[in-house]
């Protein structure tokens, strides 16, 4: 179930007008209907056909000559159905009432739409961006999750139903998703793309991303989605510096996820990279605990008067989560939020001190669970995105058994787009060594 979709080739035909985009809004719309039914990414929408047709007949009649359509001039976009969109229920994943939901349409998304993109549809959440999954399958294997909670974006660009969707994360809910489904999962500085039209979570640590099929189909998506994007500022070298994290942190993956990380490290090693190990997050359980219990009572404060008036529409688990976070004094969230500050300062300080570019590590605990009721553990991405430096999830392998295997790459606070030039160096070197 598994097709082409790279943003990239398909912003290069649709601007230079070797494909039109009706005609790939017609072929991507007959693949939802041939895949979504049982992959179940897309929030079913009856106005879907007459909406983007609406939309693409618009693009075109605004950019009549090619030399003026912009980057993402008809790409159609997969929007996490947490993300306010005119003319569109957000629904959230959630029984509480749309219209109490909602809001002004998210500065992403209008974004997007400047550079000539338009909304193929919503995707599933999670209920409010926690744990409770919706009804996506994994597309590599359908018994499987696709992680969370930007289920529907992971896996609508990893069956190529939409070569670009956002998403968010507050622990792993994009980076996750992106190694369980096979696609390039990206979670930007903290504040790099605005939260603003967007239903929080944990404001603190709440993050826009975004998933595409390759790195650089990321980058063009990065100088639409982010704030004062700077191609001008990376670096010339090809090859980054690499960092391989150890001790506890690390270990907190499975016997699965492991193995595959040592064979990926040995791959650069023998592919001329540098490789340092770098002793890091030796404090991780504390680390985690901090994070958990911000993201508790952030919940609490934001739901408290959606929970108020509609408690019994919450899954058991989030109502858990909000309950637990009433209990958070303003002393202990006080503490919380200053480790942030922490956590990013032993990174920065952890690389400058061991000269590396990027930090590589396991994107998920292991492959993506059997079963959907669960979408599986964002231990592994917990620490990058409660210092809110940038991580990319890259797909790299499959398990004997079809599941994705992917490496996560971090960097310092603001290199956005040091991180993806490195990037690209990293997925070529494995491209090149599973061809």
């Amino acid at each position: 179930m598994i097709q082409d979709a790279a943003l990239s080739t398909a912003a290069q035909r649709l601007r230079s007008g070797a494909m039109s985009a009706e005609a790939y809004r017609t072929k991507l719309l007959d693949r939802i209907d041939a895949q979504d039914g049982e992959i179940a990414a897309f929030v079913p929408a009856d106005d879907r056909k007459k909406r983007t047709s609406r939309s693409c007949t618009q693009l075109t009649e605004t950019y009549t000559t090619r030399a003026d359509r912009p980057s993402l001039f008809g790409i159609p976009v997969g929007v996490k159905d947490i993300f306010h969109v005119n003319g569109m229920e957000t629904r959230a994943g959630s029984g509480v009432p749309p219209a109490v939901l909602a809001g002004p349409q998210a500065a992403s998304v209008t974004a997007a739409e400047n550079a000539g993109a338009y909304v193929l549809g919503k995707t599933v959440t999670a209920e409010f961006a926690y744990f409770e999954p919706g009804p996506t399958r994994n597309p590599h294997q359908l018994e499987h999750t696709p992680g969370g909670s930007s289920s529907g974006s992971a896996a609508a660009v990893a069956a190529g139903m939409v070569p670009l969707a956002l998403g968010t994360q507050t622990i792993g809910s994009v980076n996750r998703p992106a190694a369980f489904c096979g696609v390039v999962g990206v979670k930007p500085s903290f504040d790099r793309i605005s939260t603003a039209g967007v239903i929080p979570a944990a404001p603190s640590v709440d993050h826009v991303g975004y998933f595409t099929q390759d790195v650089v189909g990321a980058q063009i998506a990065g100088s639409v989605l982010c704030t004062d994007w700077r191609p001008e500022s990376t670096p010339s070298e090809i090859q980054p510096k690499v960092g391989v994290p150890t001790g506890p942190y690390v270990e907190q993956a499975d016997d699965i996820a492991i193995a595959a990380f040592d064979q990926q490290i040995d791959q650069l090693k023998a592919n001329g990279y540098t490789v340092r190990e770098i002793p890091i997050f030796e404090e991780i359980e504390t680390i985690n605990n901090r994070h958990k219990e911000l993201v508790a009572a952030e919940m609490a404060l934001v739901h408290e008067p959606w929970y108020r008036e509609y408690g019994d529409r919450y899954a058991p688990e989030t109502a858990e989560l909000i309950e637990e976070g009433r209990s958070v004094g303003t002393d202990a969230l006080a503490v919380d939020r200053a480790s942030r500050s922490d956590v990013r300062e032993q990174i920065h300080s952890r690389m400058d001190d061991t000269g590396v570019d990027v930090l590589v590590s396991p994107p998920a605990p292991g492959p993506a669970p059997r079963g959907i009721e669960t979408t599986g553990d964002p231990i592994m991405n917990l620490p990058w995105t409660h210092a809110g430096v940038p991580a990319v999830t890259l797909p790299i392998e499959k398990t004997a058994d079809g599941l994705p295997i992917g490496i996560q790459c971090t960097a310092r606070f603001g290199d956005d787009e040091w991180l993806l030039h490195w990037c690209r160096s990293i997925e070529a070197t494995f491209t090149e060594e599973t061809q």
